[in-house]
């Protein structure tokens, strides 16, 4: 089975030139980042003590 192009066809593709981030730049980029992984942690966390909190084993 090849690969669909309709991925690289839709118009969403990186520009041929960036210009380079600046360290500040970068060091927020890795923040949000971490703040991100962060939150899905601590909701999957939540969300597994939850579910253990209402196991029906009555």
């Amino acid at each position: 089975m090849a690969i669909s192009s309709s991925f690289t066809d839709s118009g969403y593709h990186r520009p041929a030139y960036r210009k380079p981030m600046s360290f500040r730049q970068r060091f927020m980029a890795m923040v949000k980042q971490e703040k991100t992984r962060f939150y899905i942690f601590g909701r999957c966390v939540s969300m597994l003590l939850c579910w253990h909190g209402h196991d029906s084993s009555d």
